[in-house]
């Protein structure tokens, strides 16, 4: 059965990567099924709460942990957090705050993710302030930015951010106020804590192949703290039993590094024989391969248009479209699609032979 055909909207070959826009991941049989599991019980959703947040903890390196409904709310109820702590009548009142609020950000950090990263602030009820500049950012510009208003810092881990010139982590820690971690689209669960971050927020839809939902990982008496906005901010974000059922699974399960590497390979060799490729690493550092196909600016447009319209539709990575090349992340694809996307890149260049 496919459920998207039932409503008339067709699936595509996802060759972009774990995106929110194309639905996270595809999930694998064993979280699927612990999903459909749990949506046919009821339990006691606080407790289970509870017992997750103990197995992500674990998993993390954290002294505890919470859900929910995915990073972007994470973010927004760590901010909350912070601003409330454990007082009831505070949480009730956001996004009206008192005392310090402001939440310093590094230039480049304050990025769009489909939203901005400064909504998510402001949602919470706290004022976004921004150091430094585009160009470079040093630690004189924290310590001037450092005031009797400044309530946390948050460090943002995407490849959205500028990757050059910014202040590394551990700068931000031991400066007198919680650090904060946005790892949204991050695999690597115990590096942030590690590194003395009091709250980090994660996708549990993306690294880890969960479903559409998050954690946030940190010191116990703040994730206490973030539980507490449950009765203010974050009972708009609450997660199902289904969700927890689901990233619980993902967690157990291991990352298929072969299978991904598999489709990469039969990717490059097929499209090797039609264009310009190449297999680059991730901007962003972490250990992910794509391959990179070139073409002129104004052609790329066409290209991935192209592929887009076609039967199958077709989804490219489109970051550097305006640096002369198009991405193919292997990581949503299954190996039989290669194929498909090979031949319709071979489609598309015939087109342009013809024309």
């Amino acid at each position: 059965m496919n459920p998207y055909g039932q409503v008339g909207v067709a699936p595509v070959i996802n060759a972009a990567g774990k995106l929110t826009a194309l639905g996270g991941s595809a999930q694998s049989a064993a979280v699927a099924q612990a999903q459909a599991a749990a949506s046919r019980a009821h339990v006691d959703l606080a407790a289970l709460r509870l017992a997750a947040g103990k197995r992500i903890a674990a998993a993390t390196g954290a002294e505890a942990a919470c859900v929910t409904s995915g990073a972007a709310a994470g973010l927004a109820i760590s901010v909350a957090a912070v601003l409330t702590g454990k007082d009831l009548r505070r949480v009730r009142r956001l996004p009206e705050v008192e005392g310090p609020n402001e939440v310093l950000l590094q230039a480049g950090h304050d990025v769009d993710f489909g939203a901005r990263v400064s909504q998510m602030i402001r949602l919470a009820g706290g004022l976004p302030v921004v150091f430094g500049s585009l160009d470079a950012v040093a630690e004189t510009d924290l310590t001037r930015a450092l005031s009797d208003r400044a309530a946390a810092i948050l460090f943002v881990k995407s490849h959205h951010c500028v990757q050059h010139g910014r202040l590394p982590l551990e700068a931000m820690v031991g400066r007198g106020i919680p650090v904060l971690v946005d790892a949204a689209a991050e695999a690597d669960l115990g590096t942030y804590i590690a590194a003395g971050a009091d709250l980090v927020t994660y996708s549990g839809g993306k690294a880890i192949g969960g479903p559409t939902c998050g954690f946030i990982a940190g010191r116990a008496s703040m994730i206490e703290a973030c539980e507490l906005q449950e009765r203010g901010i974050a009972r708009p974000m609450k997660v199902g039993k289904e969700q927890i059922a689901g990233l619980l699974t993902a967690l157990d399960e291991p990352a298929d590094a072969q299978a991904v590497s598999v489709v990469l390979d039969a990717l490059h060799t097929g499209l090797a024989e039609t264009a310009d490729v190449r297999i680059v690493p991730d901007r962003a550092g972490r250990e992910i391969r794509r391959v990179a196909l070139d073409l002129p600016v104004a052609q790329l447009r066409d290209f991935v248009a192209f592929l887009r319209d076609g039967q199958p539709s077709i989804r490219t990575r489109n970051h550097q479209l305006g640096e002369g090349y198009v991405l193919f992340d292997p990581r949503e694809m299954r190996l039989d699609q290669v194929p498909t996307v090979v031949g319709r890149v071979r489609a598309f260049f015939a087109s342009q032979s013809a024309s």
